[in-house]
């Protein structure tokens, strides 16, 4: 695609090395903690009011993004809103598509080895109905010499 941004195309890279279930675990695990930690840090610099402790930036950040939302630590101010709201639609967004982009390469995958696979079949298949007719001229020629 030439329309690729570069992040994009890092992305992709990043997914596609993705291609076993511990690696896709690892990947959505890591992207959660930074978002999670990011979005701590960040509520405590810009709510330092409602979050006076990088802990309690971080409590908030761990409800919001697992989308638990006990509301004991909630943004009162306009920029701890909208880190809020950021937080929640990245939190949401970019897991489900990288979860989805991973799901993806499995499928495509299983349906690549599937094909090949099948391929095979096809294959063995037509060498047997190739020996079929060799031994079919063989068995021709003993006959016509008894």
């Amino acid at each position: 695609m030439a329309n690729e941004t570069r992040f994009e195309r890092r992305l992709d890279r990043v997914v596609f090395r993705a291609v076993t279930p511990r690696a896709a675990a690892v990947l959505i695990s890591s992207v959660a903690t930074v978002i999670t930690f990011g979005a701590g840090t960040i509520m405590t610099v810009v709510d330092h009011h409602n979050f006076p402790s990088i802990g309690a930036g971080l409590w908030w950040s761990v409800q919001t993004v697992t989308t638990v939302g006990y509301g004991d630590h909630v943004p009162i101010t306009i920029a701890g809103r909208l880190v809020a709201a950021l937080v929640m639609l990245v939190g949401v967004s970019f897991l489900t598509v990288i979860t989805a982009s991973i799901t993806s390469a499995f499928v495509d995958r299983s349906r690549r080895e599937q094909e090949t696979s099948d391929a095979g079949v096809v294959t063995t298949a037509t060498q047997l109905q190739e020996m079929n007719g060799r031994l079919e001229r063989i068995e021709a020629v003993l006959s016509a010499r008894r």
